[in-house]
């Protein structure tokens, strides 16, 4: 009898595990950044620091998401920009989830950048959120672009 509890208790415990995972997939449309300084660093010709905060939308998602705002801070080194930031999200149920980035990528708008991302945390029914996963992304002329995410979260 033991056993059998034992067992059941544990089969009990894995589909709770698996239940409590989830998958990203979410494709954002991020408008221009409303603010965007860019400071010359001064060492080196084309070497500059800028801020940039903006918004995004999400589309395409099957993760809630609907809105996001970011604050972001990139070192640009002439052929190459490094970064990081913060990304809030407003999922459809009024929820937050919050996240940290890493982005890379050339100077060049015509090639793709990327980003691999965090869950720090969250409010509501994601609070205790916890995830990670990467994008990758196409930057236009007039500053907007757009990103394809993808990654797992666990509550």
């Amino acid at each position: 009898m033991r056993r059998k509890l034992l067992v059941a208790f544990c089969l009990l415990m894995l589909g709770s595990f698996v239940m409590a995972q989830g998958k990203v997939e979410t494709k954002w449309n991020c408008a221009k950044p409303g603010s965007n300084p860019m400071l010359e660093v001064g060492d080196e010709p084309n070497h500059s620091y800028a801020l940039a905060q903006g918004t995004c939308t999400a589309d395409a998602n099957k993760s809630g998401d609907k809105s996001g705002t970011y604050t972001e801070f990139d070192d640009v080194w002439k052929t190459s920009m490094t970064g990081h930031g913060h990304f809030n999200v407003t999922t459809d149920s009024g929820d937050m989830i919050y996240y940290t980035y890493e982005t890379s990528g050339p100077t060049d708008l015509a090639k793709p950048a990327s980003n691999k991302w965090k869950i720090v945390g969250g409010t509501g029914k994601k609070k205790g959120i916890k995830g990670s996963g990467s994008c990758t992304g196409v930057r236009h002329e007039d500053g907007s672009s757009e990103w394809t995410c993808t990654g797992t979260t666990m509550m």
